[in-house]
């Protein structure tokens, strides 16, 4: 009795090497990025500093955070190989809803300011059950 053996030949995705060695940098970019920020983050209320340099931090933690999801979309939605049109396709509507959220928040505090600057009385007003005040 013969037995036949056939030969079974594993295809590999070309640069497999390189798309490992782009996951290991993209890793070590993210969490050095990651350590950064939680080091600044905790750093704020570890130390007394004054407000001016907490808001600093607070931009630079921000600034960091976006930085960090862009190099994310780049990397894993591959929008750093696509073109040009594409990309801006992508980033300028995420850019103005980003700014739309700072408007929403920005125009919410200004009410709220000059709704107690006008009416303090609102801003300590405890409202009862029935509408009575």
């Amino acid at each position: 009795m013969e037995h036949s053996v056939q030969e079974v030949t594993f295809h590999h995705e070309p640069g497999g090497s390189e798309v490992v060695k782009k996951i290991i940098k993209t890793t070590i970019i993210l969490s050095v990025i990651t350590i950064i920020e939680l080091g600044m983050g905790l750093a704020m209320y570890a130390f007394p500093m004054a407000a001016g340099l907490k808001l600093f931090l607070k931009g630079v933690i921000v600034i960091l955070s976006l930085l960090k999801a862009f190099y994310i979309v780049g990397v894993f939605m591959h929008l750093g190989e696509e073109i040009k049109t594409l990309i801006m396709t992508i980033i300028v509507p995420l850019m103005l809803f980003i700014w739309f959220i700072a408007a929403f928040l920005w125009d919410g505090n200004s009410w709220k300011v000059l709704r107690n600057t006008y009416n303090p009385k609102a801003a300590t007003e405890v409202h009862t059950e029935g509408g009575k005040h």
